[in-house]
């Protein structure tokens, strides 16, 4: 077994090297450029969006909230709060600071991503809608061999990314708090998640839109708690964060260190983890809402990227600087990492702190596994026909159980390896149709300036 994971860990360095870092950081730029900083520009109008009333001659399976809120749940899980803490253990505080780089140039991606999905999604024999880098490189390029290499990837990926290392977050958690046997904690959220993926997106969409955004709140006001409470630690811990991003951290209790490549590779590559741009996998879910435009579903689905990453990311980073748990060992004499780590921290201010942070990471674990589920799902009906749905519903709840008492390392590993794979086929189709993109921004923005126009003049009319 450590050969198989020393294999893995070799093999996930060399995809998430040099190359992938500075093709994801430059295709954040290059987009952030030709939109004009559209994620910035557009921000606050994006939030309103996300409650707005639907509008006419919209189409799609879901709202504009629970296709927001389907992919949050994909993004929000694991890598919120476990992706956080082993991305500190391996690269130091300053992995924190690349993961903000990342998270803000990635809003400009996951736009794109959305917007494509969208524009080039097509209803299925079933009536529901299927979109997602699978059709946009297909229908946008034309490359259909690249579009099955992803639908590909994307299968393995959700297998992985969003199943083994979100169940085995879960049972390490769940034993690590009231020591029940990963196995059984397998088998229960295999009968859990089967419940749920056999109603298909609606049901997903359901159950997230509820779940999400209670447990994000719980979890956020915990976190706040401790940050007020070590207020004056904060400005300290801000500080080395962004000096350990540029110059590495040193070794401190059972802390190896980090250098500032470390820094940035796990920066990097758990920023993509917690919001999935990037990866493409989320549009989706995008591609699945209601709605009149492809660019109002692009600012709304972007929104996803700073929640996840700047916002909650951010909280659990903070608490682990603030409280000064980084390097501590445990009682069998091993460094806390992953669920661990992020329980002894909130543990050591709140009362009960494990028990927020394990039913946080359970939620948050489930509702992912559910996302991932659809978007595996999409992959397999793109590659395989729509009668192949159905079974591949099975295999995704089948595989949890195994995945619960994998050894967490390895579930990593096999998750950050299939999402590197993952970025570089769809990262090529944003750049071939970033003409595309340019001018369906363009065309929809006109119609926005216009609106803010229309109720600017209404609201000095009515005073």
């Amino acid at each position: 077994m450590e050969q198989v994971d020393q294999f893995l860990s070799e093999l996930r360095n060399w995809v998430w090297g040099a190359p992938l870092l500075l093709l994801l950081l430059g295709t954040g730029a290059y987009l952030t450029f030709l939109l004009k900083g559209v994620q910035f520009r557009y921000l606050g109008y994006a939030f309103k969006q996300v409650v707005a009333r639907q509008r006419q001659g919209s189409r799609g399976d879901i709202s504009h909230f629970e296709a927001l809120m389907t992919s949050l749940a994909g993004a929000i899980g694991t890598g919120t709060i476990v992706g956080v803490a082993t991305a500190i253990t391996v690269g130091g505080l300053g992995a924190i600071f690349w993961m903000w780089v990342t998270a803000f140039l990635s809003m400009a991606t996951k736009y794109a991503e959305s917007l494509l999905a969208v524009k080039y999604r097509e209803q299925d024999k079933r009536g529901e809608m299927a979109g997602g880098p699978m059709q946009y490189i297909e229908k946008g390029l034309g490359w259909k061999w690249m579009a099955w290499v992803f639908a590909s990837l994307g299968m393995i990926a959700a297998l992985s990314t969003g199943n083994l290392v979100q169940t085995n977050s879960i049972a390490e958690a769940i034993n690590h708090v009231w020591q029940v046997d990963p196995w059984i904690t397998g088998l229960v959220l295999c009968v859990l998640t089967m419940v749920v993926v056999i109603g298909g997106v609606k049901s997903i969409g359901h159950v997230a839109s509820v779940l999400v955004p209670g447990m994000a709140l719980l979890y956020i006001g915990a976190a706040i708690f401790i940050l007020i409470v070590n207020i004056d630690l904060i400005p300290e811990a801000f500080l080395l964060i962004i000096h350990s991003a540029w110059n590495g951290q040193a070794a401190t209790g059972g802390f190896l260190g980090s250098t500032m490549v470390m820094a940035l590779q796990m920066g990097v590559a758990r920023s993509v983890f917690s919001n999935e741009a990037g990866l493409g996998i989320s549009s989706v879910a995008a591609a699945a809402a209601r709605t009149d435009s492809p660019g109002r579903q692009a600012l709304i689905t972007m929104t996803g990227a700073l929640i996840s990453t700047v916002i909650v990311c951010t909280m659990t980073g903070l608490v682990l600087a603030v409280t000064g748990v980084m390097g501590t060992m445990s009682a069998s004499g091993q460094v806390l990492n992953g669920a661990s780590l992020a329980i002894a921290a909130f543990n050591s201010h709140i009362t009960g702190g494990e028990y927020i942070v394990t039913i946080g990471l359970i939620l948050f674990a489930y509702t992912t596994v559910l996302a991932w589920s659809y978007y595996g799902e999409k992959c397999c009906e793109y590659l395989f026909g729509e009668r192949s749905i159905i079974a591949y519903r099975f295999l995704f709840a089948l595989v949890v159980i195994p995945g619960a008492a994998l050894k967490m390392e390895i579930a990593w590993h096999l998750a950050d390896i299939s999402n590197g794979l993952m970025v570089i086929p769809n990262l090529i189709a944003l750049v071939g149709l970033s003409g595309v993109i340019v001018k369906e921004t363009k065309d929809f923005l006109l119609t926005v300036n216009k609106e803010e126009e229309e109720n600017l003049k209404l609201s000095e009319a009515e005073k």
